[in-house]
């Protein structure tokens, strides 16, 4: 594979892909105008993406003067891959095409506290694959809601679901026989976000997700950070309050204790606002319907995370926020708390930061997943490791065998 040497290239090469996938056939030119390319980079691109055997040039366009265009066309046989959400109650898979389009999805109970949790996995994703279509399956990226050590390697450390340095990657990379990545969830949300995403187009981003939990990523000149432990952007954790409610990771006063989906129930129950066995769709109903205590709700978990997000933005200077997670159905009401109270915690030069709300899909969250398997052939960093070496290689046997073009 031709590895180019920047991040921004090799988001470009994967847009590329994804327009073709998403709109069929196009010239250069067409790719160029349609992703703000400059057409001698759109020509090295597709040149690269040519050798690799992921796009195939077809018939001219119909000339209106002047030399006819040659169209560029996605390799339908170029891969796919399968990408895993574990939470607490369920496992979430997807198998996408190699340009990001979700073909198949299934969502099942699962319990990761089970002493049996890694024969059920295994199980699981056995039969998922087994129903797949005979196009190459270059691998499997699962997203966990924890701390892992490296992508290629997935020892996990997980609170919310118990785990203690579970064995997730080593044990499906051994009963699959197929190359398996993992990443923390946002993660590899912002990894489908520099892909296909708003973040294509920005080097330094914060990626935001709310809903059963509070958590980030950050983005800092095109690369995801992790840390020094795989645990970077975990928002949810920042102290905000003293003797504030226990939170899963055994601290007091978290951020995710007053605004995660668990919070907002509990507060909605306190206070009278929802029935004691209700969950949040019913305080969502409550205040849809203008109820003001319910409304209130929202509007204060807003405001928690308005000033919480400025102080990130202090530290880390984004070109822009995004806000993903399933809490975004109710963006309408948290907005209320959260613009005054971000803008105002902000210093003047910043006070111009965009923040975009993204609309939300249940896969979500699988397909972030997956994005790290088709992110791994224009990993120009290496950190797939030995399991994006496979990937790798998995790609450039199949573009060696007769494919068709979409």
């Amino acid at each position: 594979m031709a590895l180019r040497p920047t991040a921004r290239t090799d988001v470009n090469r994967s847009a590329i892909l994804a327009h073709l996938g998403a709109h069929g056939p196009a010239s250069r030119a067409q790719l160029a105008r349609a992703l703000s390319l400059s057409p001698a980079l759109m020509t090295q691109l597709s040149k690269d993406l040519l050798t690799d055997g992921l796009i195939r040039e077809l018939a001219h366009q119909p000339s209106q003067g002047g030399r006819p265009a040659r169209m560029l066309g996605l390799v339908a046989s170029a891969g796919r891959a399968v990408g895993v959400k574990i939470a607490d109650d369920h496992v979430a898979v997807v198998e996408v095409g190699i340009d990001g389009t979700v073909l198949r999805t299934a969502s099942e109970p699962f319990d990761p506290a089970a002493s049996t949790m890694l024969a059920e996995l295994v199980d699981r994703l056995r039969r998922f694959i087994a129903g797949g279509s005979d196009t190459p399956l270059l691998g499997v990226g699962v997203g966990v809601p924890g701390d892992v050590d490296a992508q290629g390697t997935g020892l996990v450390n997980a609170p919310s679901l118990g785990w203690t340095n579970a064995p997730i990657g080593a044990t499906l990379r051994r009963e699959l026989g197929l190359p398996v990545l993992v990443e923390n969830n946002v993660n590899a949300l912002a990894v489908a976000e520099r892909l296909y995403g708003l973040g294509r187009r920005h080097d330094d981003a914060l990626i935001v997700t709310i809903g059963t939990g509070v958590g980030a990523a950050i983005v800092l000149d095109g690369g995801v950070v992790r840390g020094s432990r795989g645990g970077a952007g975990e928002i949810g954790h920042l102290p905000v309050a003293t003797n504030g409610p226990v939170c899963t990771c055994g601290n007091e006063g978290c951020l995710e204790t007053f605004i995660s989906e668990s919070a907002l129930v509990r507060i909605a129950r306190e206070r009278g606002v929802i029935a004691p066995a209700a969950g949040i769709s019913a305080l969502r109903a409550a205040a849809d319907a203008g109820t003001t205590a319910a409304t209130e709700i929202f509007s204060e978990a807003g405001h928690q995370l308005g000033r919480a997000l400025a102080g990130l933005v202090h530290v880390l200077d984004p070109e822009i926020i995004i806000v993903l997670g399933e809490g975004t159905a109710d963006w309408s009401h948290w907005s209320f708390g959260f613009e005054p109270a971000f803008r105002a915690a902000l210093m003047p030069a910043r006070r111009g930061v965009p923040v975009a709300v993204e609309t939300w899909q249940d896969d979500s969250w699988a397909q972030g997943a997956a994005a790290l398997v088709l992110a791994t052939p224009f990993d120009a960093e290496g950190l797939a490791g030995e399991q994006g070496r496979l990937v790798r290689q998995r790609l450039v046997e199949q573009a060696a065998a007769p494919g068709e073009s979409a």
